[in-house]
């Protein structure tokens, strides 16, 4: 097997399992370790994984993205205290919008339920999460409904939100760098999302500390644009405070 097939099975390995180790690709390729580990750096280099101590992790890209279903799977303590703490940032906003994916659901299900809010939201599952909370009125976004997220996109969406004025947005990413902003694969979710942050006075990023230094296909915004990032305190407080110099609050949990 040349290193080409060998790197090709590795990032299969990688988007089918989420992760992948050293010592059991190793074993699977029957190649040494010292090799695997090559290969890995060579697929870091071409921005397909991410390396970890003892294995990789895949990026996701234009054409790769996890769905729905393998995020609620993933890093779930983590994610609950970040959203626990994103909910900090509520204060007095009335009119929030919550962002597609597993970590803004978690933030759904954290909302106080003994007061009045309005939720605009893209996501099927935060609209069911809220829909059962008397106090809450979940306006749910009109559009294609993309398979892997169960989130809606295209223009019908976006025009939905121009018409919005939104007191606080709680966005995520597929990746998020100091160089390159906040990034996602589907050209038509970074335009939901760059017209959620247009439409919102204060916007807040949550996301796993693994997103940091991530680069994907679509840029939809600026560091600067966020108040405050809430990340967990794997991401090191140097790199932290680094995002904190571009004007968000960084917050490590």
């Amino acid at each position: 097997m040349n290193a080409e097939e060998r790197q090709r099975r590795i990032v299969h390995a990688a988007r089918r399992s989420g992760s992948v180790e050293v010592t059991a690709l190793a074993a699977e390729l029957g190649v040494a370790k010292e090799t695997v580990r090559r290969d890995l750096r060579a697929l870091e280099d071409h921005g397909l994984v991410r390396r970890t101590h003892g294995g990789a992790y895949p990026v996701e890209s234009a054409g790769f993205e996890t769905t729905l279903a393998f995020r609620t799977t993933m890093q779930v303590p983590e994610k609950r205290r970040i959203a626990a703490a994103a909910v900090e940032f509520l204060q007095d906003a009335e009119t929030i919008f919550i962002d597609e994916g597993f970590t803004p659901q978690l933030i759904a299900q954290a909302l106080p339920k003994d007061r009045p809010l309005t939720v605009v939201t893209a996501s099927l599952a935060t609209a069911g999460v809220l829909a059962e909370t008397e106090s809450t009125t979940v306006l749910l976004l009109g559009g294609r409904v993309r398979h892997g997220t169960l989130a809606t996109v295209d223009h019908w969406t976006t025009q939905m939100l121009s018409g919005f004025v939104i007191d606080l947005a709680y966005i995520g990413a597929n990746g998020i760098s100091r160089e390159h902003g906040l990034t996602t694969p589907d050209p038509a979710v970074a335009e939901v999302k760059s017209q959620a942050i247009r439409a919102s006075r204060r916007t807040v990023f949550t996301g796993v500390h693994t997103k940091f230094g991530a680069v994907s296909f679509c840029r939809f915004a600026r560091i600067g644009d966020l108040e405050a990032i809430v990340t967990s305190g794997l991401l090191p407080s140097a790199e932290a405070h680094r995002y904190s110099l571009q004007g968000p609050q960084v917050i490590r949990v």
